[in-house]
């Protein structure tokens, strides 16, 4: 994403990417293999359904930042190994008795943006995760075991990964949207669901967290070609609890927190359709003049789908969070209107630019 940006954040805030890809065995063993490629890719092999779970701390002053990755089963040893380049060091821990935890130390002054760091799971056993943003290569690929080694299946069947979700072709473009001083703000964006957690499935298989998850990377990307800094509670499919999206927007000092969706029904309804935002009537002074401001802006791409309105909720993310914050439901995957656009990836880009102005109305308002 650009323009670079200037997280705001605490050190001590972490980003959680818990990737879970299948219903999960009880037990798996520790990681098998790693290698950090010279070019800056992570490859990682384990056994079989596993869930790794992906972290990302900022660093400050002499020191760099950190990622880290932690997987089922103690490993036998702990050890560190000396690194090169804009990696410092790579560290194989025990967290406690059940855990691997693999920990890549950045040197300081090393620049990563967090939306571009995904786990990203290649097959049963295997995970890639791109290090975008190192400014020099490694002068040596580090790493340890075999990554070719073939997968152990520890259940019948095998995995395809999902393909993603197209995106449309028309150029994204902050074009027209409104300005805002740049630099002063700070947007948390909570794409709902994700993981194993696909959230509403509806006509043709439809799912809320493809629709959310696109919506939101390029809603993130308008607001940030605006001068506002922007984090999303998750950049992939991957399941965060409902605390950690509220901790992080908290901790962070956000400006705003907007947490988007899609509605469902029942296959058996198409006939009800509509958008509608949420805010907590108890909560933090703007939550309703900023869902206003979504609302309003979201209705204007939507023609000829009901407008549920402006309502006061009492969802966990919205009743949690300090700043002010709002739930939208962009249209029901279940609605014979709305199902078609939510599919189409122009619509989506739509509703991603109605997301972003309808957030710098509400800033530009303040």
């Amino acid at each position: 994403m650009a323009p670079t940006l200037r997280w705001r954040w605490p050190a001590r805030v972490l980003l959680a990417l818990a990737l879970l890809l299948a219903d999960l065995p009880a037990l798996a063993s520790s990681l098998a293999a790693w290698a950090i490629s010279r070019q800056g890719v992570l490859e990682l092999r384990t056994s079989a359904d596993v869930a790794p779970q992906a972290f990302f701390e900022a660093g400050g002053g002499d020191r760099g930042p950190r990622v880290w990755i932690d997987l089922p089963g103690a490993p036998g040893r702990t050890r560190t190994i000396r690194g090169n380049g804009p990696i410092r060091e790579v560290r194989i821990g025990r967290p406690d008795a059940l855990t691997t935890r693999l920990v890549l130390e950045f040197a300081p002054g090393t620049r990563l943006n967090p939306a571009d760091l995904r786990l990203v799971g290649t097959a049963r056993d295997r995970w890639r995760m791109d290090l975008r943003g190192l400014d020099r290569r490694l002068a040596f690929g580090l790493g340890e075991g075999d990554l070719t080694a073939a997968v152990a299946v520890s259940r019948a069947g095998s995995w395809t990964p999902r393909a993603p979700v197209p995106t449309s072709r028309t150029p994204l473009s902050a074009d027209g949207l409104p300005t805002v001083p740049r630099g002063r703000y700070l947007v948390v964006l909570d794409p709902g669901h994700g993981g194993p957690d696909p959230g509403a499935v509806g006509i043709g298989g439809l799912r809320e967290t493809d629709v959310v998850l696109d919506v939101s990377l390029q809603a993130a990307r308008l607001l940030q070609a605006r001068g506002v800094q922007v984090m999303l509670t998750r950049t992939s499919e991957v399941d965060v609890d409902l605390p950690p999206r509220v901790a992080m927007a908290n901790s962070a000092g956000a400006t705003v927190f907007v947490s988007l969706h899609a509605n469902a029904l029942s296959m058996a309804r198409p006939d009800v359709n509509g958008v509608e935002t949420f805010f907590f009537s108890g909560g933090s002074g703007g939550s309703q003049a900023l869902a206003a401001s979504l609302q309003q802006r979201l209705m204007a791409v939507s023609p000829g789908t009901p407008d549920r309105g402006v309502k006061a909720g009492r969802f966990f993310v919205i009743r949690r969070s300090v700043m002010p914050s709002a739930l939208v439901e962009m249209g029901f995957v279940t609605g014979a209107i709305d199902a078609p656009r939510l599919a189409s990836p122009d619509f989506r880009r739509n509703l991603a630019q109605a997301i972003a102005a309808g957030i710098l109305d509400y800033l530009g308002g303040r």
